[in-house]
């Protein structure tokens, strides 16, 4: 993990890793926070991971954590400290995606809480399903990977999830596990 180039790239492959490891769990899921560390370093402290990870595919490997607390995800993010050994670390959260079109209907009162306009997201007819995990690295760059839930018909009728990268897909998401490295 050298060059910022390979960081970038390194970044992006174990966002999309979390990403497949919590679909494969299905949908419905509580967000799950991961810890990255570098894979050569996990392997010199375990060694006996070494038929379990691959050092060579990647740097990095996700180290899933205890579950998070219920409520306001920044929060619970804003408690957290990682050890030197973590160098990044990865969030995987399930979502509600609005086309803009839906912003005219929704309460947008300076009294509106934040409860309240979820349920009216959750209760929007053009709402997707969606999960989104962002990653960053402790002095480096960010990655993000959402699957939306269904949003596209295959040939057969079956609905299938699409998947969408772009860094900055969650830039506020992105900044809350930043804060989680700093001092």
């Amino acid at each position: 993990m050298a060059t910022p180039e390979n960081q970038t790239a390194d970044v992006a492959a174990v966002a999309r890793e979390v990403e497949e490891f919590v679909a494969s769990a299905g949908w419905d899921q509580p967000a799950q926070l991961f810890a990255l560390v570098l894979t050569e370093e996990l392997l010199r402290q375990e060694p006996e991971l070494a038929g379990q990870l691959d050092a060579t595919a990647s740097s990095l490997t996700p180290v899933a954590q205890d579950e998070l607390p219920e409520g306001d995800l920044a929060e619970a993010l804003g408690r957290i400290a990682w050890p030197d050994a973590v160098v990044g670390c990865a969030v995987a959260q399930e979502i509600i995606v609005l086309p803009p079109s839906a912003e005219e209907s929704l309460p947008d009162d300076e009294t509106t809480d934040i409860a309240r306009l979820r349920q009216a997201a959750a209760d929007h007819p053009d709402r997707t399903e969606a999960r989104l995990v962002a990653a960053v690295l402790r002095d480096g760059p960010a990655a993000c990977v959402m699957r939306l839930r269904g949003y596209t018909a295959a040939p057969e009728g079956e609905p299938v999830d699409e998947v969408v990268e772009h860094p900055d897909l969650a830039p506020n998401l992105v900044e809350a596990l930043r804060t989680t490295f700093l001092p």
